[in-house]
Formats: structure tokens, C-alpha cells, sequence
């Protein structure tokens, strides 16, 4: 697995991560879980750490703090999530529930979701980093319309992080959002790298380019994450499943050759004439 380092402080992250909106949301559900538990399993057998999760997720932070404690992955998985509510209190609230539910002593990477009441949170982050409740602090959004003001954010806070969204066909973020992220030293996970997966259904019984075999992309889910992955200044990808296949298949989007600025566009030109 390729890995990127966190441009802050040099700690190396592999390139594709794991999502947990709807797929990790299955309560008591015992095939859902299984299936969780799988994906989870072959993640970090695959070489994995990162695994974004949020309080908004239903029962996702819960279900992977079961099971990365059941599969011994605590100390091994990269865990981020995200406050998302107005308030510090109810921050602070908030923050504390979703460390229990993750049975974490310290989250790896608290972001401010969709920047609700950034102001007051992002205080509230800056204290518990400094008193090691949580290692990195970043914002996210997720659609094209917040990149402006993420970019805003990076250049005035410099946060740790930034997640956003960005794929083959979204490419808004190469114009500024980006760049500024490289310039300022800001590691970037990257959502929605299938919008939602509308991709797929673009491509269903498309061939892949002639020339896919010489970036080693054996699939769609590969080419997608691989156009994502190959931008220097994205640190991780985080598509999102439970199914131990496609969980597979997306980590094969981060191994072997990657492809150049020339290649990419080519890449991003074949998909949008389909």
C-alpha cells in the first residue's frame, strides 16, 4: 500500500482508507455486523489504518469501536470523527460520546463537521490537542459550494486536516482548495471519491480504457481512486463499504504505479465521453 505522510508532522498514512456513512450503520443487525467486521478484518490485513466515522453516522462510532477492540485493531487503526453540533458544551458533550463509542481513550483526528459552529468547536479542539485528547484537528465539508471557505479556513487556522470532496468528474478542488492545502501543509482526506456512486452507474458495462493495465487498475473502483490518490497533495481517500469485495477492490486503488499529470487527464477525459 502506498502511503502519504501527514505534511504536519511526517506520520505516514496508507492512501486509501476506509469510510463509515450507512455502511458501518447497522446496530444489532448479526449479518450487517459480520459483514462490518469482515471488511474491517481484510482492511487492515490489506494494509489500512485510516477510518473516518461521525455522531451523525447512526450507529457507525459504535460499531467500529466494537469491532477494532474485538479484532485487536486499537492501537493499529488511525481513527477520525467529528463533532457536529452548535454549542461547547454540547461539543464537549457530544466529543465525549463518540470517544466512548469508539472505546478510544484519544481520537487520532476530531474534525468540525461541515463547519456547524466552527468558531466554537475549533476552540474547543485547539484545548483538548493541547491536552492530548486528540492528535490532529480539521474541518470537512462535502460539496463544491464550502471549497471557498475551506480554503479560507486552511489559510487563517491551519488545521491538520481537511476533508472534502473530489473525484474524476469533480474536479473543482484542483483550482484553489487543493493547492492551498499543499502550500499551507495540510493533510487531505478526500469523500465521496464515487459521488455517491454515480459513478459506477456512468461506466456500468463501459470497458475500461485500453491502457488501464499500465497504472495496474484491474477495475472502475481502481481507476476512480487511483485518478484520486495520484493528486500529490491528497493524503487518503475514504470510500465507504461493508462488502468484503468491494473493500478489497478499493484497496487495490493504492498499490502500484500511480498515474502522471499526463496519464490523469487522459483518465479524466475518457470517463467524461462516456
Amino acid at each position: 500500500m502506498i502511503t502519504r505522510a501527514i505534511p504536519g508532522t511526517g506520520e505516514s498514512l496508507p492512501v486509501i482508507g476506509l469510510g463509515t456513512w450507512q455502511s458501518f450503520d447497522v446496530g444489532g443487525d448479526a449479518a450487517g455486523l459480520a459483514d462490518a467486521r469482515e471488511s474491517l478484518r481484510l482492511f487492515a490485513e490489506a494494509g489500512g489504518r485510516t477510518i473516518d466515522s461521525s455522531p451523525m453516522y447512526g450507529s457507525s462510532e459504535s460499531v467500529v469501536g466494537k469491532l477494532a477492540s474485538d479484532l485487536g485493531l486499537q492501537d493499529t487503526l488511525f481513527v477520525a470523527t467529528k463533532v457536529w453540533t452548535s454549542g461547547r458544551n454540547e461539543g464537549i458533550e457530544q466529543m465525549r460520546t463518540s470517544a466512548s463509542r469508539l472505546r478510544r481513550q484519544r481520537i487520532d483526528l476530531m474534525q468540525i463537521h461541515n463547519l456547524v459552529d466552527w468558531r466554537t468547536q475549533l476552540k474547543t479542539l485547539r484545548d483538548w490537542k493541547a491536552q492530548g485528547l486528540i492528535r490532529y484537528l480539521g474541518f470537512t465539508h462535502y460539496t463544491v459550494g464550502a471549497h471557498r471557505e475551506l480554503a479560507a479556513l486552511i489559510r487563517s487556522e491551519r488545521p491538520d486536516f481537511v476533508q472534502f470532496n473530489y473525484s474524476v468528474i469533480t474536479r473543482d478542488a484542483e483550482r484553489e482548495l487543493l493547492p492551498v492545502a499543499a502550500e499551507h501543509n495540510t493533510a487531505v482526506l478526500i469523500n465521496r471519491p464515487f459521488e455517491g456512486g454515480e459513478l459506477f452507474a456512468r461506466v456500468r458495462n463501459k470497458p475500461l480504457p485500453p491502457w488501464a493495465g499500465e497504472i495496474e487498475c484491474a477495475s472502475w473502483a481502481q481507476f476512480f481512486l487511483k485518478f484520486i490518490v495520484s493528486h500529490p497533495a491528497v493524503t487518503c481517500a475514504i470510500p465507504a463499504t461493508r462488502e468484503a469485495r468491494h473493500l478489497l477492490d478499493n484497496m487495490g486503488g493504492g498499490t502500484g504505479p500511480l498515474p502522471d499529470a499526463r496519464r490523469r487527464e487522459a483518465m479524466a477525459g475518457y470517463v467524461k465521453a462516456l
